[in-house]
């Protein structure tokens, strides 16, 4: 089982839309995926047209053995599961901070799944809390949309020196640009700077786009209304890019 969290300090930029897009992908393929709307707000489970309510919430997830059996809710698309948000997560922290050890709570929730998936996606809601400590441990692939504007960069910059000094040397950082307006000179001077001197982040990029919008009013994937669109091609390219990546750290480790 791979964990990927869609994950920023800020709000806003796309993490929603891109976690729902690249699980269905991941599905698409015939992976068994699972995507758990961690945001209270519930972005990901309104996409995905199912009701944002867990029995029992989050105190009940965190201090009960969860029966995913009636948690886990069928998404209508071959091999992809949800387990909802609720609005009770807005409390995570405070359930969390209760347990002896604070920082394992979302292990000890997804353990069990182990076996039953290939790839989870967790949509994060922003911010540097106890959850997002736990989704840090938890995580094999930290997959950070950053639109392109100097005050992203400076979140992004951020981020990495809280990770460093948690030593999360076994987590895999892999920043993109997302909402990428190149009418915009701004967009455009950061994308081509930060592309030329950081590697780390991707290539491939997700446009600010009307389609990618209409998932608030299609309540589904791009895939599902837009197949042969560009915004669809270019979050094959994201996942494509997100894989290979993968495999080339892998290789270097077994050196």
């Amino acid at each position: 089982m791979k964990i990927y969290s869609l994950y920023n300090i800020k709000g806003g930029v796309g993490k929603t839309t891109t976690a729902v897009n690249l699980a269905y992908l991941s599905a698409s393929t015939g992976a068994r995926s699972m995507i758990w709307d961690l945001d209270p707000q519930g972005g990901t489970s309104y996409y995905l047209c199912v009701k944002p309510k867990v029995k029992g919430g989050a105190k009940g997830l965190i201090r009960q053995k969860p029966q995913f059996d009636n948690l886990l809710k069928m998404t209508g698309y071959p091999n992809l599961d949800l387990l909802p948000a609720d609005i009770s997560y807005r409390n995570m922290d405070h359930y969390l901070h209760q347990e002896i050890k604070p920082n394992s709570g979302l292990h000890r929730i997804l353990h069990p799944l182990r076996n039953r998936y290939d790839n989870i996606f967790l949509d994060c809601p922003p911010g540097l809390t106890t959850l997002t400590e736990n989704v840090f441990k938890i995580s094999d692939v930290l997959l950070v949309p950053l639109i392109p504007t100097p005050l992203s960069l400076r979140a992004y910059n951020r981020l990495i020196q809280f990770l460093v000094k948690r030593r999360t040397k076994k987590l895999q950082v892999i920043p993109f640009f997302n909402m990428v307006n190149a009418s915009k000179p701004i967009h455009r001077i950061v994308t081509k700077n930060v592309h030329e001197k950081h590697p780390i982040f991707l290539r491939s990029t997700i446009p600010e786009s009307t389609i990618i919008e209409a998932m608030g009013i299609k309540r589904s994937p791009v895939f599902t209304y837009a197949r042969e669109s560009t915004e669809a091609g270019k979050f094959q390219d994201l996942w494509k890019e997100i894989n290979k990546r993968e495999k080339t750290i892998r290789s270097k480790k077994k050196k």
